[in-house]
């Protein structure tokens, strides 16, 4: 008996991570993005899915469940077996756009299993090619009626975020039109139909090289250096926006009640996705910055934002319209 149980376990080790991984599943893991294909987090989503297949060595499929600013396939999720086959990329709005409804089916502290930082990445103002806006100063100078009109990728999104963020460091009010993701929106500001868009640099990026949108200003400390010529917000010279800066991050989560032991299989595979060169590459071709953390490190990065974001929210009482 001793003889087969040494054979059984260098046989596991013959095998692999991503076979034993793999042999622990008997279905797809399914990574939701809770929003409309062509957004950052849909890219996200994609770009560790393709990854995580070779890493694991198991089917991984991205599926788009947009509505709700992100709840209503965040909920999917919430709802799912803790198998670690229904996985979740959520950005910073998951703690802001249940603070906005109130009623969420879900209570991002007690519905989610923390598993790892994905990505961060700057906000950037986009204007349609042919915008009479050249810069944050007529921008901002557009902000004094609340009249003007800005697209976001939804309610409570980090998008929507951004600029309130901004309309409150320098004392403007916007119209804010609300999708159900980044590239609807997109779409319509390309084609004249909404005249800015507040965006994930990532997201927006093949866009602006493309020549279809004109970006603005980034809300990052320092100028990307994918797109030298175009200013951060701190530079504008405007009021109020000195030491402006804003980014997005997205983190990967699971169902609440996770066996430790499959968090911590996953958060081992993304650690090697995240510190592929690779993806790396992707990412930073993207502007976006790829690193992994621990869980706990995780829930801390969410837990901080919760408290930088849901005061801002009832300050300015944003609520659903």
């Amino acid at each position: 008996m001793r003889l087969i149980a040494v054979l059984t376990a260098l046989f596991g080790l013959a095998l692999g991570p991503a076979t034993a991984f793999a042999q622990a599943f008997d279905k797809p893991i399914k990574i939701m993005a809770p929003y409309a294909p062509g957004g950052n987090i849909d890219v996200t989503a994609r770009i560790i899915a393709d990854k995580l297949r070779e890493v694991l060595g198991v089917s991984v499929i991205v599926e788009n469940k947009a509505g709700a600013s992100g709840m209503i396939g965040s909920d999917v999720v919430a709802r799912s077996a803790p198998d670690g086959t229904s996985l979740l990329v959520s950005a910073n709005s998951l703690v802001a756009v249940p603070a906005i409804y109130g009623n969420a089916p879900y209570d991002w502290r007690t519905a989610f299993t923390p598993i790892t930082h994905i990505q961060r990445v700057p906000a950037v103002l986009v204007v349609p090619a042919n915008s009479p806006i050249k810069t944050m100063a007529d921008f901002i100078a557009l902000g004094k009626d609340g009249k003007f009109a800005v697209a976001d990728s939804g309610l409570g999104t980090t998008n929507h975020l951004a600029v309130e963020l901004i309309a409150e460091a320098t004392g403007t009010k916007y119209t804010s039109v609300h999708y159900k993701g980044s590239g609807a929106a997109m779409i319509d500001v390309m084609a004249g139909q909404v005249p800015a868009q507040v965006d994930q640099l990532n997201a927006a990026i093949g866009n602006i090289k493309a020549g279809k949108l004109r970006a603005i200003a980034v809300s990052s400390d320092k100028r990307v250096p994918q797109l030298p010529d175009v200013p951060t917000m701190k530079e504008s010279g405007v009021k109020g926006l000195e030491d402006f800066t804003f980014a997005t991050f997205t983190g990967l989560f699971g169902p609440a009640k996770m066996p430790p032991d499959v968090v911590a299989k996953i958060n081992e595979a993304m650690v090697k996705v995240l510190k592929d060169p690779a993806v790396v590459a992707r990412f930073a071709e993207l502007t976006a910055v790829a690193y992994p953390t621990t869980p706990q490190e995780t829930a801390a990065m969410f837990e901080a934002e919760d408290r930088t974001v849901v005061p801002l929210i009832k300050k300015l009482q944003i609520k659903p319209e």
